[in-house]
């Protein structure tokens, strides 16, 4: 078998067996395929594509290139969740809490933010003493004690991806549906779950840019998770605007704890619920999907979810101490609207990359956050505003950070039309 036939072969538009898929990975994992054979490769995937077999057996081949975390020592069904990345994102700072206070077993592994996009690890770091560098086997006691547990990836989950990751993000093949979903799904076949639930973001925000781009991906990560016996779930979400209010790893926080004491954005709310309904579902907590809702809502308004962060934060290290003190920045600005109407659109690109400008996120990995910065909306999509009314609240620590507020100021559409508010929830695919 040669590396360059396969090229040949896939170029030409023909499929590739499971074997030569297995061949490949093995053989540039252990340095035998070199880069510029691989760049060839994916360049020709990207232009050509895979079928739902060739998807599968990609997400095979990178599963296996490392280790695969045994979870059957876990009590129960365990449940994970992945979001596809957005402006906003803390969901899964609510939503495990949630789904741990109904019964059901989250064992999750996170990654970090990069560009506009924010991370739950640094998010969860901006806690004083948190830590997310856990032990194989403090993980698994840390989610039969007390319902969850989120961690870092262990050095050696699945090695392929992070090779391919790097090769494709500088060969302009990041864009690939098949390359997204085996990346995606080999994370978290590997991390051992036996449900997953996946939030693909859609808009500005987000990679996917198109709903129909969404649903093909969507499906294939459904197809792929049924292929290895897992049950998946795919939600297909709005990420036109940022999600929720603050953006910014302590801010999110804040607001994670105000979602979890039933004050916090619609948005977010609504997303969390729908989610974690499915989440407490499918993992064999309620027999029906109408039963785990209430059950959610329930675990929502009586405090028992909170409380479940909370221990969630200690077992981990984390210290909250006073609340009012947890931001601590040099100067806190407000933005203000130039016209009245109603607001139409917020970028979420816009919002995102200003909250990177400030600290709050990483334009290259080694880039260091400021925790403490960032930027809260005032506003959201279909609201009304006066002119010299508040559209968003910027924290900072910088120097002369008149263009970052402008760009903030410029993300905002002000419509003189009503503008209606919608769902955050597009589509809901399960098979």
């Amino acid at each position: 078998m040669r590396m360059v036939d396969l090229i040949e072969k896939k170029r030409d538009g023909h499929e590739l067996s499971n074997d030569e898929i297995a061949y490949i990975i093995e053989n540039y994992v252990n340095k035998s395929i070199p880069d510029y054979q691989m760049s060839s490769l994916l360049m020709a995937i990207y232009f050509q594509g895979m079928n739902h077999q060739e998807s599968a057996a990609l997400t095979n081949a990178m599963l296996n290139s490392g280790d695969v975390i045994d979870l059957s020592v876990v009590k129960g069904i365990k449940v994970d969740k992945h979001s596809t990345g957005g402006v906003g994102d803390k969901t899964t700072l609510v939503l495990g809490p949630l789904v741990a206070s109904c019964g059901a077993k989250v064992a999750k592994l996170s990654g970090r933010g990069l560009g506009h996009t924010g991370g739950t690890l640094d998010k969860l770091e901006s806690i004083e003493g948190l830590s997310i560098n856990l032990s194989i086997e403090d993980f698994i006691n840390q989610v039969n004690d007390i319902g969850i547990a989120v961690a870092g990836q262990t050095a050696n989950l699945t090695p392929a991806d992070k090779l391919l990751y790097a090769l494709r993000d500088v060969t302009a093949t990041v864009p690939s549906i098949p390359l997204i979903a085996s990346s995606i799904m080999s994370k978290k076949l590997a991390s051992g779950s036996d449900v997953i639930v996946l939030d693909v973001k859609i808009g500005d925000g987000a990679f996917m840019k198109t709903i129909e781009d969404a649903r093909e991906l969507s499906k294939i990560m459904v197809q792929i998770g049924s292929s290895f016996d897992k049950k998946v779930v795919a939600f297909i979400t709005d990420m036109s605007s940022p999600l929720g209010f603050a953006v910014g790893n302590k801010l999110e926080v804040l607001e994670a704890i105000n979602t979890l004491q039933g004050k916090g954005p619609a948005d977010l709310t609504e997303l969390c619920v729908e989610i974690g309904s499915y989440m407490v579902y499918s993992g064999g907590i309620a027999t029906t999907l109408e039963k785990a809702k209430e059950l959610v809502l329930e675990k929502l308004h009586s405090g028992e979810a909170l409380a479940k962060l909370y221990d969630f934060i200690k077992h981990q290290g984390g210290i909250l101490g006073d609340l009012s003190q947890f931001i601590d920045v040099k100067e806190i600005i407000e933005v203000k609207a130039e016209s009245s109407g109603y607001v139409e659109h917020i970028n979420a690109l816009a919002i995102g990359v200003a909250a990177m400008k400030l600290g709050a996120g990483r334009e290259t990995k080694e880039d260091v956050i400021d925790p403490n910065v960032g930027i809260v909306l005032e506003k959201k999509i279909g609201d009304q505003v006066k002119s010299g009314e508040v559209l968003a609240v910027v924290y900072n620590n910088k120097q002369n950070i008149k263009e970052i507020l402008s760009e903030v100021q410029e993300a905002f559409t002000i419509s003189k039309e009503h503008v209606a508010k919608q769902s955050i929830i597009f589509e809901i695919i399960t098979e």
